[in-house]
């Protein structure tokens, strides 16, 4: 290739390629970047969070760092990078642990009502069965728990089941869980 036929091609070829960036993709990266979300943080350590209902106290959470975040449109959200621990406490005895929960991180959305329960999320009911997930979702106005994901389930009596599409009350006494399989533990010998 000669020096004459490189420059003839750039000469041609650099032109060509302005040409091919148009002014609406300028605008659209224009207004893109124009959109910036302000968030105003405040960081609490070791915050006690209490959740009553009609003046009981229903459970009582800890978290090592609780940070509420605020955005310019008026969002909100309070999220546990640390993770939380929640005792849930007896409706008809006060003071006396029903359940916990603990997880290594968790979100709570005011708007929508909800919080999220993620990574290594174990709760245990007031009959001692324990519930594993990476991920549970409080309903507070349904007053559900609910899961997409997988949830293992190990009762007292030695049952485990897994599955999907979990949905439970916020006692956890009774739940629904579809897709699932497990193993059970027969007490009575069986008669051929």
């Amino acid at each position: 290739m000669t020096l004459k036929a490189f420059l003839y091609g750039f000469v041609l070829g650099v032109p060509l390629f302005l040409v091919s960036c148009g002014d609406d993709d300028l605008k659209k990266a224009s207004a893109i970047s124009n959109q910036k979300v302000v968030l105003n943080r405040d960081r609490t350590l070791g915050v006690e969070i209490i959740y009553s209902d009609s003046a009981r106290v229903k459970a009582k959470g800890n978290a090592p760092i609780m940070d509420k975040v605020t955005t310019d449109n008026g969002g909100s959200y309070q999220e546990m990078i640390k993770g939380v621990k929640i005792d849930f406490f007896n409706v008809n005895q006060p003071g006396v642990v029903d359940g916990t929960l603990i997880c290594d991180y968790a979100i709570r959305r005011d708007q929508e009502m909800k919080t999220f329960f993620r990574k290594n999320v174990i709760v245990k009911n007031a009959k001692g069965d324990t519930f594993s997930s990476e991920e549970l979702i409080w309903d507070e106005s349904k007053k559900i728990f609910f899961s997409k994901q997988n949830v293992t389930i190990k009762t007292t009596d030695g049952n485990i089941l897994n599955g999907i599409d979990f949905e439970a009350p916020q006692d956890f006494s009774t739940y629904t869980i579809n897709t699932a399989t497990g193993q059970a533990v027969l007490k009575d010998e069986i008669v051929p």
